[in-house]
């Protein structure tokens, strides 16, 4: 397995789609107001991590010689770890 590969996509999938979707929340909401209200647009930015970690997907599936599903599935769990993570932590820090 390519695990650098799958490290550094992981982790730049990670960051461009957790800051993008986060970001977008934080303009959307401002500083004042909490994230736990429900709206259209804040589940509307979830796109963003799903079609990033979609991306990754296939970025790896197509670089990788051997075991492509594998790689591809390992990437998609460790991205969206990730992404999860990163949204907890966001959420923690923001509240």
């Amino acid at each position: 397995m390519r695990w650098k590969l799958l490290v550094i996509t992981s982790l730049v999938t990670a960051i461009v789609g957790a800051g993008a979707s986060l970001a977008i929340i934080y303009w959307l909401l401002g500083p004042t107001r909490s994230i736990q209200t429900p709206s259209t647009p804040l589940f509307g930015t979830l796109l963003i991590p799903i079609t990033a970690i979609t991306a990754a997907s296939i970025f790896v599936y197509r670089h990788t010689s051997r075991r492509r599903v594998l790689q591809a599935a390992a990437t998609t769990l460790l991205a969206a770890t990730l992404t999860l993570g990163a949204f907890v932590v966001a959420t923690m820090f923001f509240n």
